[in-house]
C-alpha cells in the first residue's frame, strides 16, 4: 500500500476512526488490499500516524461490514468471498432492494428522477472502469433514498460493499457495463411511470444477471 495515509487523513472530514475506515474500505474495494491479506495493526497504525485504539475501532467497523475478519493468532484479515456467500448476499439484497423500491416509487419526485438520469449519463461518459461500480451504487441509492428508510438503506449499502470489489473486476473483464446501463434505463423509466410491479420485475432480472455473472467469475 502507498504510504500516503497522513495526507489523506488531513483532508478527510470525519472522526479519526471513521477516516481510517474510509481509506481502508476503499483500499479493499479497489483491490489494493486483496482477500486473505493480513492487516498488520502496528504497521498500519504507524503508517496512519494514529493510536492502536483508533485503528482497532476502524477495523471493527470494517468487520461489521463484512470486509474484515478476525482470526486467532492472525488478527485482522481482509475477508474473502466464496461463491456461496456471494449467492447469499445477492439473495438478501434482492429481498431488501425490492422492498426499498416499492416504498420509494410513490415518493419519487421529478428532481430525484432527474438526478438518477444524470448519474446514468455520467456512467455513459465514464472511461475509468474503476468508477463504474461507484456510479452504479449512486444510481440505486438515489432511487432507494426516497423510501425514507435510512436503516434499510444502510443495510443495502453494507451488502453492496461486500461484493463491490468483485463487481469492479467483473464489470471490467466481462464487459457487462453496456447491458447494466440498458437495464438501469429501463428501471428508471418504470419508476418514472410509477409502475412498481414493472420496476420490480426489471430489478429482479438486473440483480439475477449480476449475481449469475459474478458467481461465474468467482467459480
Amino acid at each position: 500500500m502507498k504510504n500516503n495515509f497522513t495526507g489523506q487523513i488531513k483532508t478527510a472530514y470525519r472522526t479519526l476512526p471513521g477516516m481510517i475506515t474510509n481509506i481502508l474500505r476503499e483500499a479493499i474495494l479497489s483491490g489494493e488490499l486483496s482477500g486473505g491479506v493480513q492487516l498488520k495493526q502496528e504497521e498500519l497504525a504507524t503508517k496512519f500516524g494514529v493510536s492502536m485504539s483508533a485503528l482497532r475501532e476502524a477495523l471493527k467497523s470494517l468487520e461489521a461490514e463484512g470486509l474484515v475478519r478476525f482470526y486467532p493468532n492472525r488478527g485482522a484479515v481482509v475477508s474473502e468471498l466464496s461463491v456461496a456467500e456471494a449467492q447469499e448476499i445477492f439473495d438478501i439484497r434482492l429481498f431488501l432492494e425490492l422492498g426499498a423500491l416499492e416504498l420509494a416509487i410513490p415518493n419519487l419526485t421529478e428532481d430525484v428522477l432527474a438526478e438518477a438520469d444524470e448519474i446514468l449519463k455520467k456512467a455513459d461518459e465514464e472511461t475509468q472502469s474503476n468508477h463504474w461500480s461507484e456510479l452504479n451504487w449512486q444510481f440505486h441509492e438515489t432511487l432507494y433514498r426516497s423510501a425514507n428508510r435510512p436503516k434499510l438503506l444502510a443495510m443495502i449499502q453494507n451488502l453492496h460493499n461486500n461484493v463491490e470489489r468483485y463487481m469492479r473486476l467483473y464489470l471490467t473483464t466481462m464487459h457487462y457495463q453496456t447491458k447494466s446501463q440498458e437495464e438501469h434505463r429501463a428501471l428508471l423509466n418504470a419508476c418514472a411511470q410509477g409502475n412498481i410491479k414493472g420496476a420490480q420485475k426489471i430489478l429482479r432480472k438486473h440483480m439475477a444477471d449480476a449475481s449469475n455473472n459474478l458467481i461465474e467469475y468467482l467459480s
